[in-house]
């Protein structure tokens, strides 16, 4: 690994940790203003509009143009979102932010991952997928955290200036970076929406790559516990916003350690079953918080959650960093980041629904057993997927 990609690192791992500072204190700000479930999981379909409709877009954007600039434009829309929230006094200024936090989601994913496979070598990408998976869930084990903490000592004024100071020592961390962007080939088919299609025609006759994105989708799109927090801390734990933070931080805890033992001892051999069984793990963890009312029975159990699905965010970075090719990068990152977010923003939406129909705790068990359900489905569905071995790729 070159000293470039360990900036860009740095970089990712302070913008994931400024914004998840933000998610913190925009959950709980909507959670004081309305006391509703529903307006949480509304919050992230405020976010997730922009995110997937601007997708193949962003991909196609990122793919014609330099991905190195794209990234940098993330970090400053990101610091117009908080300017945002930070002020909001009424929901619909949360929901304003939400909808900029979405546009720049829909070009974070294609950017990054095209700019990093830039830095390394083919061999290290197994390991670089550990290294960036440490940066964003590090960045999730801080910032909630540290939210949380500020947010019970302070109130939201000084826990949203540490956030805005975590992107602005981002931007700087940028500067240090040589990164020459060479142009692409030029791509004979002009029409442009044949060319954001690519990378969609690409995966849907991938078998590999679309079975590794739905189980990821599907898993999480039921397992995701996310945005019913805020009221766990309250409602069943009866905590209050430092109770939040440590539940927000508790998958990433997880997943920073499995990370690291993940760089130490990269997954090659069996990573397909390894895949399988990470979900289906998490899937089991998911269903222990939803009955569980102790809160270090809960904050064990996701931070399990988080260690198992740092295995998953692993082997499914690794597998779709060596089956993409080098001119479609940008665009089937947009697919990856179309997949993620329905899985994790129409998640909280999904989860918002369903705790208004069935209660908070009912809504949670229903996602952990659905999760079961699609390693199942996806296990008997693809034989690729079950005997895969990252070295085969």
């Amino acid at each position: 690994m070159n000293r470039n990609f360990y900036w860009f690192v740095t970089t990712r791992f302070l913008f994931v940790l400024g914004t998840q500072i933000q998610a913190v204190l925009m959950g709980w700000q909507m959670y004081d203003l309305t006391h509703d479930p529903l307006q949480l999981g509304l919050i992230g379909l405020a976010e997730a509009a922009p995110a997937l409709s601007l997708a193949l877009f962003a991909g196609w954007l990122v793919d014609r143009f330099n991905p190195f600039r794209f990234y940098q434009l993330t970090l400053l829309v990101s610091f117009i979102s908080m300017y945002i929230s930070s002020r909001a006094h009424d929901p619909h200024l949360l929901f304003y932010a939400a909808l900029l936090t979405g546009v720049a989601r829909s070009f974070t994913g294609p950017s990054a991952n095209s700019v990093i496979p830039r830095m390394v070598t083919r061999d290290e990408l197994k390991r670089s997928s550990a290294f960036t998976t440490i940066a964003f869930k590090g960045g999730t084990v801080l910032g909630p955290g540290i939210a949380g903490v500020l947010l019970a000592v302070q109130g939201y004024v000084l826990p949203y200036r540490v956030a805005q100071f975590c992107l602005l020592l981002g931007s700087i961390s940028l500067l240090f970076i040589q990164y020459s962007h060479q142009k692409p080939e030029k791509i004979k088919n002009p029409a442009i929406l044949s060319e954001m299609l690519m990378g969609a025609t690409y995966v849907s006759k991938h078998p590999l790559l679309l079975s590794v994105m739905s189980l990821d989708m599907f898993a999480v799109l039921f397992g995701g516990v996310v945005a019913m927090l805020p009221i766990y801390a309250v409602e069943v734990l009866h905590m209050g916003p430092e109770g939040l933070g440590w539940l927000r931080a508790a998958p990433a805890f997880g997943a920073v350690l499995m990370s690291l033992y993940l760089i130490r001892k990269p997954i090659a051999k069996h990573a397909g079953a390894l895949l399988l069984w990470s979900v289906f793990g998490f899937g089991v963890c998911i269903l222990v918080f939803g009955f569980s009312t102790s809160f270090w029975i809960s904050f064990a159990a996701l931070a399990v959650s988080g260690a198992l699905d740092s295995v998953s965010m692993v082997v499914r970075g690794a597998i779709v960093q060596l089956c993409s090719p080098e001119n479609m990068r940008g665009r089937i990152a947009a697919v990856n980041s179309i997949f993620i977010g329905s899985s994790n923003e129409i998640g909280q939406f999904e989860s918002g629904v369903a705790a208004k129909l069935l209660g908070t705790v009912p809504s949670v068990i229903f996602g952990g057993a659905m999760t079961l359900v699609t390693v199942a489905v996806v296990y008997l569905s693809s034989k690729r997927l079950r005997s895969l071995d990252l070295n085969d790729i």
